[in-house]
């Protein structure tokens, strides 16, 4: 198998940490989108989060207790963080080991003394069952897991689910790495944890890939992926004062809302709509079509965060490969993500009181893109005035009031705002179709409604 030219195709549920020389590492699920799979999770090395280079696969295969309780071929979404002190530093890795559509599922964890290795399989975390649970929709499935740390205190958490029951939380014990009173290994869990987020039956209960986040003034964040693997994914955020939720969207929809004949569904609203869309399939002028972006992990560096997702080609949609973006933060706390793909840090810019302090930043004319107005289509870039593309949908835009570093807010009372309230981000980005540098926005509003746009005038 020839490995040298694959860079960052074949990605897959990726996650990316760093080590103390500056070297990231990525790893991915097992997955190839032209012959058969290797398994052992893959991993990828970076200098800038823009070139990768293959590296190889961190497990000799499947580990034997997650090989026997799943019958796995390969293993899945890993999430990778840091434990232990400094110079005492060990490396864990959480695993998914599954196969399509079935619900015997495992976690299992594996250590190691530097991303690069050696891996030691340590044994199964959680393991699920086709066995009905809580809260009716079945037992969870132990997939997609996401270890959170709590700052300070050190408290951690287990985040994890995939469609059938919704996402769920445990909590996880520093010292080892493994869920707090866990049962023997393979066993099922009387109590799957904390229900964090789950969909209706009418939409299968297609939730997954959960990354849970501190916010910047307290609180927490959910990013959640929607919908179809290969079609209409996409990725949804919500927010909550602790880890283990409530967790709501813009509207104040409870993440976990998943009973029928709600107050949503009376007023003709979808109740399994709920979350705000951040990323979804679109196509930029000039510029390939992106297909199902979704199963984000986010690094967190110095003066910056990065959320690293896959996607597909909306041209060839078995293709599916790494891509990175700015995380920015509105105002008042909501997760949003750039327009445009990471350029490297040559080319981007961290300093936030560079970022623009004015209105007249919005001027101009931009190509701008409702997120998740469509996701089971991609959805094409609409360019013009900020206060006139998308059927006005940024109506008030001209009465912007600037809440430093390149934060702006505008709403009922201001000219022709039609009501709604906005947060917007605009900061300085990389324009990866005219190859030059520009200005990026990402805006929600009360109702959860977002948009990106990239400036595509000269000025």
């Amino acid at each position: 198998m020839d490995t040298s030219t694959w860079g960052g195709r074949h990605v897959h549920d990726p996650t990316v940490v760093r080590d103390d020389d500056g070297t990231y590492w990525m790893f991915s699920t097992d997955a190839r989108s032209d012959g058969p799979v290797r398994a052992g999770v893959q991993v990828r090395t970076s200098r800038d989060l823009v070139r990768w280079t293959f590296h190889g696969w961190a497990l000799d295969g499947v580990p034997g207790p997650a090989a026997d309780w799943s019958g796995a071929q390969g293993l899945w979404a890993p999430d990778v963080v840091r434990a232990g002190a400094p110079g005492d530093t060990e490396w864990r890795m959480y695993y998914s080991a599954s196969t399509f559509g079935s619900r015997r599922s495992a976690i299992g964890l594996a250590v190691a003394p530097h991303p690069s290795g050696p891996w030691t399989d340590r044994g199964i975390v959680v393991a699920s069952d086709h066995v009905d649970g809580p809260p009716g929709l079945g037992h969870p499935n132990a997939i997609d897991a996401n270890l959170v740390t709590e700052r300070p205190g050190g408290r951690q958490w287990l985040v994890y689910g995939s469609f059938f029951g919704g996402i769920y939380a445990l909590p996880v014990d520093p010292a080892t790495g493994f869920v707090v009173d866990a049962p023997a290994p393979g066993a099922l869990r009387d109590a799957p944890g904390t229900l964090l987020a789950r969909r209706s039956r009418l939409a299968d209960g297609a939730v997954e890939g959960a990354f849970v986040l501190p916010r910047p003034d307290g609180g927490w964040a959910l990013l959640v992926s929607y919908d179809s693997l290969a079609g209409t994914y996409h990725l949804r955020a919500a927010v909550g004062d602790d880890v283990m939720g409530p967790f709501r969207d813009r509207a104040g929809r409870l993440m976990t809302d998943g009973a029928a004949g709600t107050e949503e569904a009376a007023s003709g609203v979808d109740p399994w709509q709920v979350g705000v869309p951040v990323l979804a399939s679109h196509r930029l002028a000039g510029g390939p079509g992106i297909l199902a972006p979704g199963h984000a992990s986010v690094l967190t560096e110095p003066g910056r965060q990065l959320l690293v997702h896959h996607v597909r080609d909306a041209d060839a949609p078995t293709e599916h490969r790494v891509q990175v973006r700015r995380l920015v933060w509105t105002h008042d706390g909501w997760p949003v993500v750039s327009p445009q793909p990471w350029a490297g840090a040559d080319r981007e810019d961290d300093d936030t009181g560079g970022w623009p302090a004015e209105p007249g930043a919005l001027d101009g004319t931009w190509e701008v893109l409702d997120v998740g107005a469509a996701p089971a289509k991609v959805t094409d870039g609409e360019s013009g005035p900020l206060g006139e593309v998308l059927d006005g949908a940024l109506a008030g835009v001209g009465a912007a009031r600037p809440l430093g570093a390149g934060r702006f807010a505008w709403g009922p009372g201001d000219e022709a705002s039609a009501g709604r309230r906005w947060t917007a981000v605009v900061f300085p980005g990389w324009d990866a179709v005219r190859d030059r540098a520009t200005l990026c926005l990402a805006a929600t509003d009360d109702a959860g409604r977002t948009v990106t746009g990239t400036r595509v005038d000269d000025r």
